[in-house]
């Protein structure tokens, strides 16, 4: 079915809202918007039997600033010049919300890609099942549940658990993690639900902090730690980890001298012995390498299911961690 027809719209009130062009209602836009998603919608010319291969992929990419989007990225593009294909990617200069990673993917498919890599965790499942019977898609850095999706991911489970045990041994028994909200991020919130859940098992406290996005580490901290009588803050990325160190600062406090400090990811200028952060090392070159691996196979005809592949990582001991201090329990 045409979506012009679903949504009861001229055909060219279609093209202009879906490529963001031109003068179209509010109202209008989104009954487009909502009739091309439940179409699947792709531009005819782009049908699978319509289109002979073009060794190009795609990749929908949440935030090049970060380092671990960098990282991926330059992983991915190694690993697909390696099997002889091109990797075009979209991005932003800020994150990419919902409705911007949408038109991503639909203008890469536009592009004739032969496959989409999608690394933007703020893009529910729930939006990209239409498109999997058009074009072989792999989402890189979180787990899907959704059939039909292969994903390739760090173990946050995994990674909240080891990290919470390496300060438990520490001697840490009131500890603050920063939770955040799973609507923008499942993998940090999953790996901060995994470090409450291993301070609890082992009979310790967890005093939990959730904040909206990890960028609001700074904030929950200046807010919350007077008084928290907390010796140890888990953070969920490694830039909320020296944002929370910088506040410490600014109270005349340090880490480990005055609280122990964990961040997570491992990546980038970040993991430097000079800073010597204590936190989690995401595989994340591996996750690259190993969507674009699946990706080509599939396009290939080597593989013909998708996958869950969950890797590990490994706890750096820097030294924003340390044995607990008693004068920092009791404040």
């Amino acid at each position: 079915m045409d979506v012009a027809v679903e949504a009861a719209v001229s055909k060219s009130a279609v093209s202009r809202a879906l490529l963001g062009q031109g003068d179209v209602s509010p109202e209008t836009r989104i009954r487009i918007e909502e009739a091309a998603k439940k179409l699947g919608y792709v531009a005819n010319a782009m049908a699978r039997g319509m289109r002979t291969p073009t060794r190009t992929l795609g990749l929908v990419l949440r935030d090049v600033k970060r380092p671990y989007y960098a990282w991926m990225q330059s992983a991915m593009q190694q690993a697909a010049e390696s099997r002889g294909f091109q990797l075009v990617t979209m991005t932003s200069t800020e994150e990419l919300e919902v409705p911007d990673a949408l038109r991503a993917l639909r203008g890469l498919i536009s592009l004739q890609v032969d496959g989409l890599v999608i690394a933007s965790a703020r893009l529910p499942s729930e939006e990209i099942v239409p498109f999997i019977d058009r074009v072989p898609i792999v989402v890189a850095g979180r787990r899907e549940t959704s059939v039909g999706i292969t994903s390739i991911f760090c173990d946050d489970a995994d990674g909240g658990r080891v990290l919470a045990e390496h300060l438990l041994t520490l001697g840490h028994r009131r500890v603050a993690v920063i939770l955040v909200d799973s609507n923008y991020s499942l993998s940090q919130n999953a790996r901060g639900v995994a470090m409450i859940d291993a301070v609890r098992a082992a009979g310790a406290e967890a005093v939990v902090w959730e904040v909206i996005a990890d960028f609001d580490a700074a904030t929950v901290v200046a807010t919350q730690l007077e008084g928290s009588g907390v010796s140890a803050i888990m953070c969920p990325t490694d830039s909320a980890a020296v944002d929370v160190l910088s506040v410490l600062r600014e109270r005349g406090q340090s880490a480990p001298e005055d609280y122990s400090i964990t961040g997570y990811d491992g990546i980038g200028p970040l993991d430097t012995p000079y800073l010597g952060l204590t936190t989690f090392r995401q595989p994340v070159e591996e996750i690259g390498r190993t969507s674009i691996s699946l990706l080509i196979d599939r396009i290939e005809g080597r593989s013909t299911h998708d996958s869950l592949v969950a890797l590990r990582g490994s706890v750096i001991f820097g030294r924003t961690a340390t044995t607990a201090r008693s004068r920092a329990v009791v404040e």
